[in-house]
């Protein structure tokens, strides 16, 4: 990690880095997720009834999970050998050219049954690149930053990601706005996918610039790592940091799984009841805005108070606030929709995403840290982020009413505050007497070997 004192300049040039390139390389993946909601079953799936061509897009949208951690294991292996840096421009290209390829598509009625199959073939690239984009954009900045206050920098990483959404909603809702409905199915929801190709030429010349981490330059150093003769990152991690693997994956059961039915499964319920997408996507629009700016200050928070205390914070606020959001909507008033997602994503999912990158680079060492993180972050993806959406469309298509959705909500947050609860306090400033759990893992390690 970063020694005390840092470097301000290096730190903040790799926390806007990252803030950039995480931004455009998630407004890629968000992308396909509003489109499933709004579009995919009716020009993919126009075969089936609605709620299963709903059902069947979010499929698709899942397939990207699915093959999230098998980029986590490819680049985070080479992200621990080879280095950060280089994983970052790799994903971006990939996420940029699968992105571009999306809006090019044709569709079931011109080419049948290929169109989703080739649908889904991209969404796996896609899952692939953001499966290997998350623990290189957090350690860029993580690994840079002063322990005291790590969980302040690197939580802008986890912004890139909620200005990456508020991109792709607002270019999507932009689309919708200057088209008719019969011209934004035939060709205006492919705009904000083409234009995804200009934004990766900007995150390139972005990250090109950034610095390779202290910490992995030092753990080159000690390990030998390019020289090929060292165990492979990812059963490494699993040998020596199984627990801290199962911590992050059970962290972010109410992280993920809460986040994509705020803000995905949220419009196709709105759909559902009656209330416009725009008045959704516009909530949603506000809310993650806010999040965005929310998140380094849960982040600074978590430097004083330590991590696990605001991450159970957001995951108790998840809990709570399940039946209310329903609820809101179910009134279907514009206002207490707008106060239904704000809540839920600036209080509940910002406070947990926003300790998320200091509280789980802290759990592993250097010298596997990506792996890790990518491992734990990836799996929680594939099972729960992209599966929720369907468990939450199959649940109200057997109650026909949200209750049974709130009760999903509920038990996805007490799964994360009892993984939590069980976790050791991370935070360096707050450690008595003893090392950080991934120091005192790597110092094991080296006196080792």
């Amino acid at each position: 990690m970063a020694d005390e004192k840092g470097a301000p300049r290096e730190v903040r040039k790799a926390a806007i880095a990252s803030l950039f390139g995480s931004a455009l390389e998630w407004y890629d993946f968000f992308l396909y997720g509003t489109a499933a909601a709004l579009v995919f079953n009716t020009l993919f799936f126009p075969t089936f009834d609605p709620l299963v061509g709903t059902i069947a897009a979010f499929g698709t949208n899942a397939v990207g999970f699915l093959a999230r951690p098998l980029g986590g294991i490819i680049f985070g292996h080479f992200g621990d050998r080879l280095g950060r840096k280089s994983m970052l421009v790799i994903t971006l290209v990939i996420m940029g050219v699968a992105t571009f390829l999306i809006g090019l598509l044709p569709t079931y009625s011109t080419i049948g049954v290929w169109a989703p199959v080739l649908l889904v073939a991209l969404r796996i690239v896609q899952g692939i690149a953001v499966g290997g984009e998350w623990g290189g954009g957090v350690l860029i900045v993580s690994e840079h930053a002063p322990s005291h206050r790590r969980g302040f920098y690197s939580a802008w990483s986890q912004t890139g990601i909620g200005l990456g959404f508020v991109l792709s909603a607002s270019v999507f809702a932009l689309a919708q706005g200057v088209t008719s409905t019969e011209s934004f199915l035939a060709w205006g929801w492919r705009i904000p996918f083409m234009v995804g190709i200009l934004l990766t030429a900007v995150g390139l010349l972005i990250r090109l610039r950034i610095m390779e981490t202290p910490a992995f330059r030092q753990a080159e150093a000690t390990t030998g790592a390019k020289t090929g003769k060292s165990t492979p990152p990812i059963l490494d991690v699993l040998r020596t940091h199984p627990r801290s693997v199962l911590i992050a994956f059970g962290a972010r059961v109410a992280e993920t799984g809460a986040s994509y039915l705020f803000l995905t499964f949220s419009l196709s319920y709105a759909a559902k009841i009656g209330v416009g997408n725009g008045v959704v996507l516009a909530a949603v629009v506000v809310g993650m805005l806010a999040e965005s700016f929310a998140m380094p200050m849960f982040g600074a928070l978590s430097d004083r108070v330590g991590r696990r205390p605001v991450y159970i914070g957001g995951a108790v606020a998840v809990i709570v606030w399940a039946y209310p959001f329903f609820a809101m909507f179910d009134s279907r008033n514009p206002v207490l929709i707008f106060v239904a997602i704000f809540v839920a994503v600036v209080i509940g999912h910002g406070a947990m995403i926003g300790t998320q990158p200091a509280f789980f680079t802290e759990l592993f060492a250097s010298r596997v840290a990506y792996s890790g993180l990518a491992l734990g972050h990836e799996l929680a993806s594939m099972i729960v982020g992209g599966f929720s959406p369907i468990v939450a469309t199959a649940l109200l298509a057997w109650a026909g009413a949200s209750w049974p959705i709130a009760l999903f909500l509920i038990g996805m947050g007490a799964v994360t505050v009892i993984a939590v609860a069980a976790a050791p306090e991370t935070n360096p400033s707050l450690i008595k007497n003893r090392e950080a759990p991934a120091q005192e893992a790597e110092a094991a390690e080296t006196s080792a070997v």
